[in-house]
C-alpha cells in the first residue's frame, strides 16, 4: 500500500509539471532593440571632423565615418577641418586641411558635404579659401571655426560678408569655461555680437557654449543663431530647454565625432521629451533649410 501511494504521488506531481509546461507561455526569443533608432528621421548630422578616426588617409577614415553612420541611420554628415584644428593654423595648415575634407567627401559624394576651415587671423587668405573651396569647389558652409581669434573681431567682417554673398551659414566653435577660455576662443556673447553687427547672416552657436544653460539664455535674442548640441555630456535637459527657450526651429544635431560618438549625441535628440515632429527639425531639417540655397545653386541633392 505504502508502495502504491508512493507511485501514485509521484505520477501525481509529473501530471502536475506536465500541465505547468502545458499552461506556461511558450518561450520566445529575446525582443531585439532597434539597431538604429533613428531611422524614422532623416538625420544630417552637422558637426564631424576626421581626427580621432581611425585610418591612413583622409578616404579610409571617412570609410570608418560612413560605416558607423549606417549603423545608426544617418543620412548625411557635414565634414570639417580635417584631422585637426590647430589653435593657431597657418594658411598653409587651413589649405592642408580643407584638402583632406575634400578628399574625404569625394569618396562619398552622396554622404558628406564639407565645410571650410577659415581663420579671422588670415582675413585676406580666408576670403581667397572660400573662393577655391565654396565658390569654385564642392564645399557648403564655413567652420567649424575655433580659436585664432575670437569671432566678434573686425577680421570676421571679411569672412562674414563673403559668406552671406552665397547664403552660406558659418559654424562658430564657443565655450563658457569655468576656469577661462583660452586665448581667441569665442563664447555665446561673441556670437550674438557677430549676429547683430551682421543681421543677413546665418550662425550656428557650435556646442551652445558648452554651459548650455547659459549658453541657450545668452543665444534667445538673436534671431539669426542657431544652438547646437554637440559636444557636451548627453544630459537630460538640454534639448528640452533649447527647444522652450528658442523653438525647435533654432536648435542643431551634431555630434563633433571622432571627438564624441554620434550615438551619445544622438541619444539627447531621441531620448529627449519633445514632439517627433521637433525632433525631426533638430536631427536634419533645420540644417537643410539653412543649406538649401547653396545646395540649390551647386545643383546639388537635398
Amino acid at each position: 500500500m505504502i508502495g502504491a501511494h508512493v507511485i501514485n504521488r509521484r505520477k501525481l506531481l509529473q501530471n502536475l509539471a506536465a500541465g505547468s509546461m502545458l499552461s506556461a507561455p511558450e518561450a520566445r526569443p529575446a525582443q531585439q532593440a532597434d539597431p538604429a533608432p533613428g531611422r524614422r528621421f532623416r538625420i544630417w548630422d552637422e558637426h564631424c571632423h576626421l581626427g580621432n578616426v581611425p585610418g591612413d588617409s583622409p578616404e579610409e577614415r571617412m570609410s570608418v565615418l560612413i560605416e558607423c553612420a549606417d549603423r545608426l541611420g544617418i543620412e548625411r554628415l557635414l565634414l570639417s577641418q580635417g584631422y585637426s584644428a590647430q589653435r593657431h593654423p597657418t594658411a598653409d595648415q587651413l589649405r592642408e586641411e580643407n584638402d583632406r575634407v575634400m578628399r574625404a567627401v569625394a569618396r562619398f559624394p552622396d554622404r558628406a558635404y564639407g565645410s571650410v576651415y577659415l581663420s579671422p587671423a588670415h582675413p585676406e587668405f580666408s576670403v581667397r579659401e572660400f573662393n577655391r573651396c565654396v565658390r569654385d569647389g564642392p564645399m557648403v558652409c564655413v567652420g567649424e571655426l575655433e580659436a585664432d581669434k575670437r569671432c566678434n573681431v573686425p577680421e570676421m567682417d571679411l569672412i562674414v560678408e563673403r559668406a552671406a554673398s552665397m547664403k552660406v551659414p558659418i559654424l562658430q566653435h564657443t565655450w563658457l569655461k569655468t576656469g577661462g577660455n583660452e586665448e581667441g576662443e569665442s563664447t555665446p556673447y561673441d556670437v550674438v555680437e557677430l549676429a547683430q553687427r551682421h543681421p543677413g547672416l546665418q550662425l550656428v552657436c557650435v556646442h551652445t557654449g558648452g554651459d548650455w544653460e547659459r549658453g541657450i539664455r545668452i543665444l534667445r535674442s538673436a534671431k539669426n543663431v542657431y544652438a547646437e548640441i554637440a559636444g557636451s555630456n548627453p544630459t537630460t535637459g538640454f534639448v528640452e530647454m533649447a527647444v522652450r527657450e528658442l523653438g525647435a526651429e533654432r536648435v542643431i544635431y551634431g555630434s563633433d565625432v571622432g571627438g564624441r560618438s554620434f550615438a551619445s549625441q544622438l541619444s539627447k535628440v531621441i531620448g529627449a521629451r519633445i514632439p517627433d515632429s521637433a525632433k525631426e527639425l533638430i536631427l536634419g531639417g533645420n540644417l537643410r533649410r539653412l543649406l538649401s540655397p547653396v545646395l540649390r545653386a551647386k545643383g546639388l541633392r537635398i
